[in-house]
């Protein structure tokens, strides 16, 4: 019997030798794996091509005990493989990772927000490291890991192929090469093994995006239904017992094809197939998808991009006066999450200037309030590209010249990125729904930056306001009659005493003219801020 060795407390491999060389792997032959718990409960899930005559499987085995499993070949032909039938014993789990102390995600009944298998609420804080599984050097990858985790950061977005920012990766290699059909290439994937297992092994969670899909030389594009599914499916297989979130496509905009996206996440994300993760789409910058796959049973969660551009309406009024904040409530409800704000340090397209963490705070907490909060994603020019000198990103003449990954991962965004962590770990922040009848009048009508943001839980123990240039607003206080209240800085969660709500209206006076977020708690409530 095996007993579970792996780099990762539930994470079990098994390897099989087939008899023979197959012409064409990825298409020629399908092969899956039977397992049974110590319970009796079975799962099927399917193994992958690892080169040559090797081909392996991996699982997130749970259930402490002796796991039995078996090959199924589609040729018939399993009997022939070595190591077709064996059995491994998983032992119990008291570790502190949350990913396997709570549990791989899912969405919560409320249909709002994500929460770990045993219901506990995980709140998403994701660094955009696109390049990062590509280029980084690992013990590069391993401090960027450890660094992210220090400043309270929950999941990591990166791209499993090559694409339009990045060709080859640090190898000179690619993912797969030709087309229909397309070969894969297992070594590429090899290197990426151990970067996404150090991310799993931090309690991360590996967001990975399976087909690029913004230009024509991009997976999600370039590729046939048929060469995407089949890449799709192959990542997905290798990677799934890493608790991951996959993003199905990145950068699209997929309305203009999305009967082929809805069928290719049919296909990949098989009905019945056990430890998928969760899935959604990365769009394109404005693009709201919600509608397009809400009804679709593998679409867990909308993800939305709002985008860098230098119009600044553009950028950020479409948050609080666009598709998240107007569609978050239609059915089937879905968590709603930014999975790519104004990028800090990015030119505003088409201007000289730049993403500061100030506008970052902004995205953020607008992101935050104006649909049930789920979470939202950072970002900084530097580090998405794996900026090693300073440099304009590869096909992105638009973002400006980066600094280096390394200074950017303590840059001021990212600071602000933690305090924002940790204000959202001191509250109920599950329970908050967009709530803007709470502000009375806008103090700053027209200015896309002075939108104040708000939200109230239905049971109105808690609301927190922002105020995005601070000064003064009014706030419909009749549902907060009695609550405390308190002034929170979201630059280094100072707090503020401020009066208690009373009335049907009262005014609020910021500290002064920065952002800052007005809190409201009832008693009960007040203990755990």
């Amino acid at each position: 019997m095996l007993i579970q060795r792996a780099p990762l407390p539930y994470f079990f491999e098994g390897i099989f030798e087939s008899p023979r060389l197959y012409d064409d792997p990825l298409q020629g032959v399908e092969a899956w794996v039977e397992l049974t718990a110590p319970s009796g409960r079975t799962l099927t899930i399917p193994a992958f091509w690892d080169g040559g005559r090797i081909w392996r499987f991996r699982v997130d085995a749970r259930e402490p005990g002796v796991w039995k499993y078996q090959l199924k070949v589609s040729d018939g032909t399993e009997t022939e493989w070595l190591g077709h039938r064996s059995e491994f014993r998983v032992l119990p789990y008291a570790g502190p990772n949350p990913l396997y102390r709570h549990g791989p995600l899912r969405v919560a009944e409320e249909g709002t927000h994500l929460v770990h298998q045993d219901g506990t609420p995980f709140f998403w804080l994701a660094d955009t490291a696109w390049n990062g599984l590509l280029k980084a050097e690992p013990e590069d990858w391993e401090w960027y890991l450890d660094k992210r985790k220090e400043q309270g950061f929950t999941a990591i977005q990166c791209v499993m192929t090559q694409w339009r920012a990045c060709p080859v990766d640090a190898c000179g290699e690619r993912a797969f090469e030709g087309e229909e059909p397309i070969r894969i290439n297992p070594a590429f994937f090899r290197r990426l093994d151990p970067k996404v297992a150090a991310i799993a092994r931090r309690g991360l969670v590996p967001a990975l995006v399976l087909l690029w899909a913004l230009t024509q030389r991009d997976p999600g594009r370039c590729l046939s239904e048929e060469d995407a599914i089949h890449l799709a499916r192959y990542i997905v297989a290798r990677y799934s017992a890493f608790c991951p979130v996959w993003f199905l496509g990145g950068d699209g905009v997929y309305g203009q094809d999305l009967e082929r996206w809805r069928r290719i996440g049919r296909a990949v994300f098989v009905a019945g197939e056990g430890q998928r993760g969760l899935a959604t789409m990365h769009p394109a910058g404005n693009h709201w998808v919600g509608g397009g796959f809400r009804e679709e049973p593998w679409y867990d969660f909308i993800g939305y991009q709002s985008s860098h551009s230098g119009d600044l309406q553009r950028s950020f009024t479409w948050i609080y006066d666009g598709p998240p904040a107007k569609e978050w409530a239609e059915a089937p409800r879905k968590p709603v999450i930014n999975l790519e704000p104004c990028y800090e340090e990015h030119l505003q397209t088409g201007t000289d200037q730049v993403f500061d963490a100030r506008h970052v705070r902004i995205a953020s907490y607008y992101s935050l309030l104006v649909s049930p909060a789920a979470g939202v994603t950072y970002g900084h020019a530097a580090i998405w590209p794996w900026a090693e000198q300073a440099e304009s990103p590869l096909d992105h003449l638009g973002a400006g010249i980066t600094p280096l990954w390394h200074e950017a991962v303590v840059a001021p965004g990212a600071a602000c990125m933690s305090v924002l962590k940790h204000l959202f770990d001191g509250l109920p922040w599950w329970r908050l729904r967009p709530a803007p009848h709470l502000v009375v009048e806008q103090p700053l009508p027209g200015d896309p930056l002075g939108y104040v943001a708000a939200a109230l839980a239905e049971d109105q123990s808690i609301a927190l306001v922002y105020l995005p240039q601070g000064g003064k607003v009014a706030l419909d206080t009749a549902a907060l009659r009695g609550a405390a209240a308190i002034w929170l800085n979201p630059r280094t969660a100072e707090r503020v005493e401020a009066p208690l709500a009373s009335g049907e209206r009262q005014e609020y006076q910021a500290p002064d003219r920065a952002d800052w977020l007005l809190l409201f708690t009832r008693a009960s409530e007040s203990s755990s801020t």
